[in-house]
């Protein structure tokens, strides 16, 4: 596919491909560190990090900073499609501030099926933050378990241009950035005449 580059688009593909296929060389190589089995909150009450391997090895724990962030919808919007895939061998949670009701009555606006827990700003955000000295960056951690004990084994932070939101390569094959394109909760446009009178409008 990138073998013979033509031009200077297919040579910089071919080097993100070829840095690519580094990069998940050194994230296999990397040592995994051992963390605390943190608490957090559902509708069912209390969990912890364990409780949220629902009894797999590896857990991918989605940082989101709650439904205040367009951008963390996006990238949730997109992972969502991707969840039967990932939840045939992997736990996946979506973690952010917002309180567990809270949570739910976004999640299902957007059609979402993510386990949901609530870390309400406490240490497991301080401590396990993907952006050092921060406490509420979007990104992605994944965790193994060896037992009961649980390790961190990769992190990388969400932003706009990553390779965790496909969204943004396709808007730069258009020449749109984050610039001059910002995602929105929906794309509903109020029709100049509203046909129905226009009464009770949200």
């Amino acid at each position: 596919m990138y073998k013979e580059p033509k031009n200077e688009i297919q040579k910089l593909e071919t080097e993100i491909f070829q840095l690519t296929q580094k990069l998940e060389r050194i994230r296999q190589d990397s040592p995994p560190t051992p963390v605390k089995n943190y608490s957090f909150k559902d509708l069912s009450g209390s969990v912890n990090l364990l409780d949220l391997f629902g009894g797999k090895d590896v857990l991918f724990a989605i940082h989101n900073m709650g439904q205040g962030c367009r951008y963390c919808t996006t990238w949730a919007d997109g992972i969502n499609g991707f969840l039967p895939h990932l939840e045939n061998q992997f736990s996946v949670v979506l973690l952010s501030k917002d309180a567990p009701e809270l949570q739910r009555q976004f999640a299902n606006s957007r059609g979402w099926r993510y386990r949901m827990a609530s870390h309400a700003g406490t240490e497991y955000m301080k401590e396990q933050n993907v952006t050092p000295n921060d406490t509420n960056s979007p990104g992605i951690v994944c965790y193994t378990r060896k037992g009961d004990q649980i390790f961190k084994k990769n992190s990388s932070v969400f932003g706009p241009g990553d390779q965790f939101c496909s969204l943004w390569n396709i808007l730069s094959l258009a020449g749109f950035n984050s610039e001059t394109w910002t995602p929105q909760y929906n794309y509903w446009q109020r029709p100049s005449k509203m046909d129905d009178g226009g009464q009770n409008l949200n």
